[in-house]
């Protein structure tokens, strides 16, 4: 699997990357995702990320992560299509500074935060979702299983 991070904020240090390249390559085994797909990971300030939600989702204000995909599927269902061609997964949005306001209100590291948004936005890519309450509770659950497998608590 390829990740290209972009810090458009300069703000996350190499040992947060190396971080999330680790984390979202064990999510990615976890779930069985082939070799060969690609995914991106863009770290932006509130501003830049209320802007995309308002453009996308129609929500005048910021929020902590955004995922765009590229193919559409259902949880647990992702096909290769082609082994020649890398699947692009699609794109993970997160506001560095909406992570650092939530760590604090939530009483744990940002370290923690951003895996939490990273993971987050990649299982949604992967097709999972919270519009209701079962698909929640799912989704949640998946979430923490995979934060505290790879050693990150609360």
């Amino acid at each position: 699997m390829h990740i290209d991070f972009h810090d458009q904020t300069n703000s996350i240090s190499s040992d947060y990357v190396d971080l999330l390249q680790r984390l979202i390559l064990f999510t990615a085994d976890a779930e069985g995702i082939a070799p060969g797909t690609e995914v991106s990971i863009s770290f932006v300030n509130n501003k830049e990320i209320q802007e995309l939600n308002r453009n996308y989702r129609q929500r005048d204000t910021a929020t902590d992560v955004i995922s765009f995909a590229m193919q559409e599927i259902g949880e647990g269902e992702l096909d290769i299509i082609s082994e020649d061609m890398p699947v692009v997964l699609g794109d993970i949005v997160i506001s560095v500074e909406k992570a650092q306001e939530q760590a604090d209100e939530y009483g744990h590291s940002f370290e923690r935060e951003l895996s939490f948004l990273a993971v987050h936005g990649f299982l949604h890519l992967l097709g999972y979702d919270h519009m209701n309450e079962t698909d929640e509770t799912k989704m949640f659950k998946r979430q923490h299983d995979i934060l505290g497998e790879f050693g990150i608590e609360r």
